[in-house]
């Protein structure tokens, strides 16, 4: 099996969701649930379901929260062999808010996960998955919850030189960090419109607009979804390949866009050309949306 590593949020998804819409101060019926969950997480049970291997290097507790979430991982069939684990870091949480009409307001308390920094880099560092003299070779997905700095020295180290990297910023609160990986030639970046807009400090129309804009400013591949709009696929000297989601009634978002990009990886591992990979994807994160197995 292709292993995939997952670098960034690994921590438990608190959510509530109602079947109608939801306004400022409302107080509404509905489900809250708890789940693992966290931008690396949700991508490694994604890659897991395309029959990929996926290793999650993040920091968790090790608190009683933390232990039962590398429980439910392993139960998830995702590797957690080399997460860092901290005695004086609490389980990271995110929260979120969802109703018909769409995600009302969400709150990522990852803040164990910054200050780990470095540490749960260490595999790629020390021999254990590679080095800077042995770089590891595989391919390597990064989320923006990981700080700037931390994100800084992914961009310049050799050890990641070889690599075929996927970032996604996390959230647009976010979008900025990632902005050291724009011009490195094994990066593809996953962003939505805002995040591509704050990457670019500018404001576009639309997904084929910020992929040109994203290019123009030096990366090698972006891939820019609109929610219910055109997603494109831009890769430097390639030119641009633009497609529309299918139109479904949604049922979750949270986890939608984590969802798109593993099934994009999967898909070219598979050996599909861009724009049949794109179609999967899109596919696939249309029936997750709908609430159907993706």
């Amino acid at each position: 099996m292709t292993r995939v590593l997952c670098i960034g949020s690994v921590l438990w998804d608190v959510i509530g969701r109602a079947e109608r819409a939801i306004g400022l101060g409302n107080d509404v019926p509905g489900h809250i649930t708890r789940l693992p969950g966290g931008v690396a997480m949700n991508i490694a049970m994604a890659v897991q379901r395309a029959g990929l291997r996926p290793f999650v290097l993040t920091a968790i507790g090790s608190d009683d929260e933390g232990t039962e979430l590398m429980r439910a991982c392993k139960g998830l069939q995702v590797e957690t062999d080399l997460v860092f684990r901290s005695a004086d870091m609490p389980t990271d949480r995110y929260l979120a808010i969802e109703g018909e009409n769409g995600l009302i307001a969400a709150i990522a308390d990852a803040h164990s996960l910054e200050r780990a920094g470095d540490a749960i880099l260490s595999p790629l560092l020390d021999g254990r998955l590679g080095s800077d003299a042995a770089p590891y070779d595989g391919l390597i997905c990064v989320d923006g919850n990981l700080t700037r700095d931390l994100l800084s020295r992914i961009a310049l180290a050799p050890a990641f030189a070889r690599a075929d990297l996927r970032v996604v910023p996390a959230s647009p609160g976010k979008a900025e960090r990632i902005g050291p990986l724009i011009a490195r030639l094994n990066a593809t970046l996953y962003v939505n419109l805002e995040e591509a807009g704050l990457l670019a400090t500018a404001t576009f129309a639309d997904a084929p607009s910020a992929a040109h804009a994203l290019l123009e400013q030096g990366a090698h591949r972006v891939l820019v979804t609109d929610g219910a709009r055109a997603v494109s696929d831009g890769v430097a000297g390639q030119g641009i390949v633009t497609m529309n989601p299918p139109q479904i009634r949604e049922a979750r978002v949270t986890g939608a866009g984590d969802t798109f990009m593993a099934a994009h990886i999967a898909a070219e591992l598979a050996g599909q050309d861009r724009a049949q990979a794109l179609e999967t994807a899109l596919e696939t994160a249309a029936r997750y949306v709908a609430g159907e197995p993706a």
